[in-house]
């Protein structure tokens, strides 16, 4: 580990580039809309009698998502400018993100994209005007302190696993997850159950603690950890919870957040990473 003044440095550079992240055009901040799809025709535009019920700058009525069989389809009214990959379209089947990164519709500064959770489709609106973009204060953060720098150990699963993982929106995913992160922390032994995204590599863990709605978000934290060396029989990793933040949900009533599964909800307060500010 890098010495006191070149650790801290480390964590001021990444609190920054996690607060760019989130102010940017397509950042958390400017996801301003989730619409379920019914099957069928979905109008959008900004008049009230439409399913999808935009900005006023959209216009009154700007097209249709048409969801049938699984597959959405977007068509521009006559005059509308929508845009896709750059280019005006008139009609076009979207990509969801259940495989990577959607298809982005834009109708001037405003985005849409089709996501996929569990068995619905929606639309999610991103607006770099949003009032949570407009009226967001910054980012608290509890002391960086070097001793939440942690040294653990990743135990291999004794077979290949999955974790059920609850989502705000009350649906369950089951996520693979290579094993169990053990190690000491306040002078007790702690476990947490890391899992993998889709084409990620790197540890993924949802945990809640003592602090979780109190001085942290209510609804928990996020970690990244990189996996063990390959050649480490051993399995060490580190966890730095100075780099612990909060989901997208502490920011934005329209994201979709997974939740700490029970087995990473800890009765200890790790005053480290990303306080709560009450965002929304």
């Amino acid at each position: 580990m890098a010495g006191p003044d070149a650790y801290r440095r480390e964590i001021e550079a990444w609190r920054a580039e996690r607060l760019a992240r989130l102010q940017s055009d397509g950042g958390w901040l400017t996801v301003a809309g989730l619409y379920w799809l019914k099957p069928g025709v979905n109008r959008f535009g900004a008049d009230r009698a439409n399913d999808l019920v935009l900005p006023a700058r959209a216009g009154a009525r700007a097209g249709t998502f048409r969801l049938e069989s699984g597959r959405v389809t977007v068509e521009a009214l006559a005059g509308s400018p929508l845009m896709l990959a750059g280019k005006p379209i008139t009609r076009a089947e979207l990509r969801s993100d259940a495989a990577g990164a959607p298809d982005v519709v834009a109708l001037g500064d405003l985005t849409m994209q089709v996501i996929a959770r569990g068995d619905r489709l929606g639309i999610r609106l991103k607006d770099p005007r949003s009032p949570a973009r407009q009226s967001f204060k910054g980012l608290s953060w509890f002391p960086i302190r070097a001793e939440y720098r942690v040294n653990a150990r990743l135990v291999a699963h004794a077979a290949p696993a999955s974790i059920a993982v609850p989502t705000v929106i009350g649906t369950t995913e089951t996520m693979p997850s290579p094993g169990s992160a053990v190690f000491e922390l306040a002078g007790k032994s702690v476990r947490l159950d890391p899992v993998l995204e889709p084409g990620e590599t790197r540890l993924f863990f949802i945990f809640r603690d003592a602090t979780s709605g109190r001085s942290s978000y209510g609804g928990g934290r996020f970690l990244y950890a990189d996996p063990p060396d390959p050649k480490d029989k051993d399995g060490r990793i580190v966890l730095d919870f100075n780099k612990a933040y909060s989901p997208p949900c502490a920011f934005t009533r329209y994201a979709t957040c997974p939740l700490p599964p029970s087995q990473n909800r800890l009765p200890i307060a790790i005053e480290a990473g990303e306080m709560n500010d009450g965002h929304h």
